[in-house]
């Protein structure tokens, strides 16, 4: 079997994730090393039998070896190691934000283009078996055509206040996912954004300068209208649903739960909470987008999720924030 040969640069939250997983649950690839400057590194390469641990990503870089790249670490340094990367021909998977501007964006995809390496971005909910289910249902005609759709996406708790200060707010950090996905699941690109937000959680986010609660109406080039309602605290736990209306019918999904028991009494119908968070609620679909990347390199197929969706998807978060300033809605060209 021919193995795609990785690397991982950045081993906070996610980059742990990816390379247990690469290492456990994709035997089509092999992860040689990985970076990052936290001392304990060296003993987490050592627990999943990567061999090498770098200080520097040029070194790994360097290596003829080497396939692709997953980068993990913070957003500010996409646009360099994407460059690096590029330029010793290396695939790259990056999470998201791919970058906080436009244009940087449109950098990185000239840069990937120009070397010809194939560049994925990681909007993991693209891999999540019942959003695709739901997207197949309408590509195929089932649902007729596409009225309205209308996304529910709910966080269990607000991340701590120094994060939102450095997250470029919360359209760019939580909503860009739901963005992402109404493309995803409609096929039609969205061409209008209007806002509606507040702070309802937590006083402190706001003197941040960002919000914690929005309602977002989205109209689309085929004419389906969308909402997209978010908040940062669910006391219930990861709220994550959605539904999708059109002539001929109606695909919805709602919330995964840790199991399905139900409790009945004189009180009424009791069930479990949803899964808390997206580590447990896209645990599958993390693991599904490396298989999709490693298979796109090794069947030298288009990857799933390009730099162009994430261009998209930040348009249409900047035009969130537009909207949410101006209090009118924003046209994306």
């Amino acid at each position: 079997m021919n193995k795609t040969i990785l690397t991982i640069i950045g081993l906070g939250r996610i980059g742990k994730v990816h390379t247990e997983n690469l290492v456990y649950r994709v035997p089509e690839a092999e992860v040689i090393a990985v970076t990052d400057p936290d001392p304990a590194t060296a003993a987490f390469a050592k627990q999943v039998g990567v061999p090498f641990v770098q200080d520097e990503v040029d070194n790994i870089l360097a290596n003829e070896a080497l396939d692709a790249v997953i980068i993990c670490s913070p957003t500010p340094t996409h646009l360099n190691l994407i460059e690096k990367a590029a330029q010793h021909g290396k695939h790259i998977f990056c999470e998201k934000p791919l970058e906080m501007t436009i244009d940087k964006i449109e950098q990185i995809i000239n840069i990937t283009k120009k070397h010809e390496v194939k560049l994925q971005v990681g909007f993991n909910r693209r891999f999540d078996a019942n959003f695709r289910r739901v997207q197949q249902q309408v590509k195929n005609g089932h649902i007729g055509e596409p009225h309205i759709l209308k996304i529910t996406s709910r966080d269990p708790a607000p991340p701590p206040i120094e994060y939102i200060k450095s997250s470029g707010g919360m359209f760019m950090d939580m909503t860009v996912h739901d963005f992402d996905m109404a493309r995803f699941v409609v096929g039609s690109e969205v061409v209008e954004v209007f806002v509606k937000g507040a702070v309802r959680v937590d006083e402190a986010i706001g003197e941040a300068g960002d919000i914690d609660t929005a309602v977002i109406s989205l109209k689309f080039a085929n004419g389906c209208l969308g909402v997209i309602d978010n908040s940062r605290q669910a006391v219930y736990g990861y709220d994550q649903r959605l539904e999708i209306f059109g002539s001929k019918g109606m695909s919805r999904i709602g919330n995964n739960y840790s199991d399905t028991e139900m409790l009945y009494d004189k009180y009424g119908r009791h069930t479990g909470l949803p899964l808390h968070f997206f580590m447990e609620r896209y645990t599958e679909a993390y693991c599904e987008e490396m298989r999709a990347f490693v298979r796109a390199i090794n069947q030298n197929e288009p990857v799933t999720v390009s730099g162009e969706d994430a261009l998209a998807a930040t348009r249409m978060a900047l035009a969130a924030q537009q909207s949410l300033e101006t209090n009118l809605p924003v046209q994306i060209s």
